[in-house]
């Protein structure tokens, strides 16, 4: 399967129509139906079903798609990189991290490093765990910065602070008076936390029946900040991390988690690839910043 045939397959995947699949590659319809049908030749089987007006995936669609997306992964890594190399960067610093850090950490990082560097390029991406180590391993970042030290073997974690919870109640909340909450108070609330098997979830859970209590979401989230919105909508109490700068969002009451179970905020490296000056340089400066921003968390409390 060619790049070209590649990305039409992957369009028609996630449209679901050629009308939609052409739309999003600013191309004919007669000409990504040609392209799909001459990739079925190909390939000697059929990729989609034509059911009413949309193109339905065969079971042989459905089992290379997911190799079909890393495949897509790893070229617009590639066409990125030759784009740099064409156009003579002095340099590029890529970060990829999850959302708190990524929110709370990075813009002072990324400050500082620019008022000693401005020529050097920089690039941040805001993913999942598992995405930065894939960027990692590709070389699509340098740096990741996560809320996890348990990588793969091949991964390097280097725990730069540790970050306790908060609890994030609507406005007019009958806890907003007290100035911290335990997990006890929190028994009979519409729960918003962390779906099962995270880290920050483990942590809570294990707290929980540490203390004698259960810890039993009735809202999970992937990321914290996605709390914001139930939480300022009345659909509970939201267990989140500290780290993300929360005092911002209108609506909300923080309070602080007594006897916060912690977790770690780590700088994620590959052990297969060296750093270059330049990714060394922000690598002391997200360490310095993680610092001050976790002294100014605990200050908060």
């Amino acid at each position: 399967m060619r790049a070209r045939q590649l990305e039409v397959f992957i369009a028609v995947m996630r449209a679901g129509t050629v009308t939609a699949a052409a739309r999003m590659l600013n191309i004919s319809q007669p000409a990504l139906s040609q392209i799909v049908l001459h990739t079925e030749d190909e390939l000697g089987f059929t990729l989609f079903e034509r059911v009413k007006g949309r193109l339905r995936p065969t079971p042989e669609a459905l089992e290379i798609f997911p190799d079909a997306e890393r495949l897509s992964v790893g070229l617009e890594g590639l066409r990125r990189k030759t784009a740099d190399l064409r156009l003579g960067r002095a340099g590029l610093v890529r970060v990829a991290a999850s959302p708190p850090p990524a929110m709370a950490v990075l813009p002072r990082a990324f400050t500082e490093f620019r008022a000693q560097h401005p020529n050097i390029l920089l690039r941040s991406h805001i993913a999942p765990i598992a995405s930065i180590i894939d960027m990692l391993r590709a070389g699509d970042a340098s740096l990741g910065v996560a809320m996890d030290d348990r990588p793969p073997p091949d991964i390097e974690a280097e725990v730069i602070g540790r970050v306790g919870f908060v609890c994030l109640l609507p406005a007019g909340h009958r806890l907003r008076d007290k100035d911290e909450l335990t997990l006890a108070d929190l028994a009979g609330e519409d729960l918003i936390s962390y779906r099962g098997n995270t880290r920050p979830a483990d942590e809570l859970a294990h707290a929980a029946r540490a203390q004698g209590v259960t810890f039993s979401p009735t809202l999970e989230i992937d990321v914290s900040i996605s709390a914001v919105g139930f939480v300022q909508a009345g659909l509970g109490v939201a267990l989140v991390d500290a780290l993300l700068p929360w005092a911002q969002f209108a609506g909300l009451v923080v309070r602080p988690l007594a006897a916060s179970p912690e977790f770690p905020v780590a700088l994620l490296t590959s052990r297969a690839r060296a750093l270059s000056r330049a990714d060394e340089i922000m690598r002391d400066h997200i360490r310095t910043t993680c610092s001050t921003v976790l002294g100014e968390c605990d200050a908060g409390a």
